[in-house]
């Protein structure tokens, strides 16, 4: 009996081993390549938002020669004062470096130092928060297209910080467009689907060589669409009206909690506890929702917002604290994984946001140290061998479900060597925007 009993707690301690809630291994901050897309690469740096200035909701892209600005924003946990730089890549549609000089896209220098910084302020975690807006004094944006923004640190290539995508379009292809129920039958009750016309620009002689269109569900890049072709062309207008290729799962609306006051318990938080040397939040465990009927209710489509209860600076005020979010399942998945997502975590699937299984609790846990705000997320189940978060495992799918849409349309011939966004639209599945 002796004998059967240890192996028993040995069984616990290995299980305990393989899935307790350990921070993040090192090993991720360490591989400090250049990547082409949203990412942070050093374990200081909390809370990289991109977006408009002036509106914290906004999704990243300016209009060419607009007053309008880019805003980027983060926060460095060392404290202190850091050397921080910043360089701007054009890239092309794919999100590959164009083969441009910097000269021919940007007006200024190559590396600029990000000046604007203030210290946190009556927080239990102390931190440094950065801002940059562009264009600025230094930095004047020539042609439209897509655009890295690569910090680092002690003006020093090998010290990469963070990366964050936006958007700079030219307004010379209007777009129409309408999200619908799916056509076909099997993808009724689930799918969403994206019919667009595109009035081309005279100069465009060869739309289904010159022109590409990425279509973009609450700007996530994990499911994606590309390489659709005209269906037909009338006139100088570009229709894609496809029946599948144009598809999305309209998934369910996002899971919601607030975190702005350690002193109230918000809906979906199961409780407050001070754990020095910080708050931490547990959220009520969540269910499956896979086979729930659709229900509505107001979210912003797996973005987060800032804030802290009675505070005149949350970019300063807000603390950090640890939050716990707890999926019940029965057993592990399969040749898979399941991450916490949304635009706090970039959409990325990787070690910082995927949940372990806890066999005591048949559940699925993980705990994210988070500045307090308003977020979104969703539970997405990632294949084995794949990129792209599948949300009818955990969320369910359903034609119903508030969603945006993004049409992204680039122009590309020989003469000019990059790709111009000449074309964005954003669609909602129910509201008019």
């Amino acid at each position: 009996m002796n004998k059967y009993l240890s192996l028993f707690f040995f069984f616990l301690l290995f299980a305990g081993t393989l899935y307790s809630q350990d921070e993040p291994v090192p090993e991720y901050f360490d591989n400090n390549y250049l990547r082409y897309t949203d990412h942070i690469y050093k374990n200081n740096i909390k809370t990289a938002e991109i977006y408009r200035e002036g509106w914290e909701l906004s999704y990243p892209y300016i209009e060419l020669n607009s007053a309008d600005k880019i805003k980027l924003s983060f926060d460095d946990l060392d404290g202190g004062t850091k050397n921080y730089w910043y360089k701007l890549i054009h890239c092309d549609a794919d999100w590959e470096p164009s083969d441009i000089n910097y000269s021919d896209c940007i007006d200024g220098f190559e590396f600029n130092q990000i000046n604007d910084n203030k210290f946190s302020f009556n927080t239990l975690c102390q931190y440094t928060h950065y801002n940059l807006s562009i264009p600025n004094d230094d930095v004047k944006l020539k042609i439209s297209g897509n655009y890295i923004i690569e910090v680092l640190e002690d003006f020093d290539e090998t010290k990469i910080v963070l990366t964050r995508k936006f958007y700079v379009v030219e307004y010379r292809m209007v777009v129409d467009a309408e999200v619908k129920r799916a056509s076909l039958i099997d993808l009724k009750k689930t799918h969403q689907e994206v019919d667009f016309t595109i009035n081309k620009d005279a100069s465009v002689s060869d739309p289904y060589g010159e022109i590409k269109v990425f279509l973009l569900q609450n700007n996530r890049w994990d499911n994606a669409i590309s390489g659709l072709k005209p269906v037909f062309i009338k006139d100088n207008q570009l229709i894609y009206n496809y029946n599948e290729e144009n598809t999305f799962a309209g998934g369910c609306e996002f899971r919601y909690f607030n975190c702005n006051s350690v002193r109230f318990q918000s809906e979906r938080v199961k409780g407050i506890v001070y754990e020095p040397p910080y708050y931490h939040f547990n959220l009520l465990p969540d269910p499956k929702l896979t086979f729930n009927v659709y229900s509505y209710h107001e979210d912003i489509n797996g973005k987060f917002q800032v804030d802290v209860e009675n505070g005149d600076d949350k970019e300063r005020e807000a603390d950090y604290v640890n939050v716990t979010f707890t999926l019940p399942y029965d057993a592990p998945v399969v040749k898979g994984n399941i991450y916490v997502s949304g635009s706090f975590t970039f959409w990325n699937f990787d070690t910082l946001n995927q949940m372990k299984y806890d066999y005591v609790e048949k559940a699925y846990k993980l705990t994210l140290f988070l500045k307090q705000g308003y977020y979104n997320y969703q539970y997405l189940y990632v294949k084995d061998g794949t990129t792209t978060g599948d949300v009818s495992l955990t969320e369910g799918s359903h034609y119903e479900t508030e969603n945006d849409y993004i049409i992204l349309v680039y122009f590309h011939d020989v003469s000019i060597r990059y790709d111009k966004l000449t074309g964005l639209k954003i669609v909602n599945s129910l509201k008019k925007l």
